[in-house]
């Protein structure tokens, strides 16, 4: 069983709510857009941490952090891309990945839009955690917990962080 910490868009913002919500955590999982090499330490120094680069990542990030990652937790395919679009919608940079090999868990950020959906189509779970940081448009901060057990998805949790000032 692994408890899953998920955020996306922190657009270098840091937050020492990241690390509360986060404590039960045994990972954590940043979807993009990170902001700072800074933020990316502070989250790695916590719990293990996953991450891809967003669009707004410059050099240094990507010269850490994978534009796509795929992995397996527990018994779950997981694939992780910033700019992935959604169920119906799948971003062209990442569709023909997703159709031809569908991941049980794809994750995205970008939208800065909080999302939680099954794509019946496909047999997978979607999830865009919104967006942590203050940059946006987004009103709400977000982040998501979820625990994967074999290959099972229990306890998906949303935590708002406060409202975007």
């Amino acid at each position: 069983m692994r408890k899953i910490g998920i955020l996306s868009d922190t657009h270098a913002h840091w937050d020492e709510k990241y690390l509360h919500y986060f404590e039960p955590c045994d990972e954590i999982w940043h979807a993009g857009d990170i902001g700072s090499i800074e933020v990316a330490q502070k989250l790695a120094e916590f719990r293990p941490l996953k991450a891809v680069y967003g669009n707004i990542d410059g050099g240094d990030l990507r010269r850490i952090f994978p534009e796509t990652l795929r992995w397996k937790c527990e018994e779950v395919d997981v694939l992780m891309k910033h700019i992935g679009g959604y169920p119906g919608n799948y971003d062209p940079s990442i569709r023909a990945t997703i159709f031809r090999n569908p991941p049980q868990l794809f994750i995205s950020g970008h939208s800065h839009i909080l999302k939680v959906k099954f794509d019946k189509t496909l047999g997978l779970l979607h999830i865009n955690p919104g967006a942590a940081g203050l940059y946006g448009w987004h009103k709400e901060r977000t982040l998501i917990r979820l625990t994967i057990e074999g290959n099972k998805f229990t306890d998906c949790e949303v935590i708002t962080l406060e409202n975007r000032q």
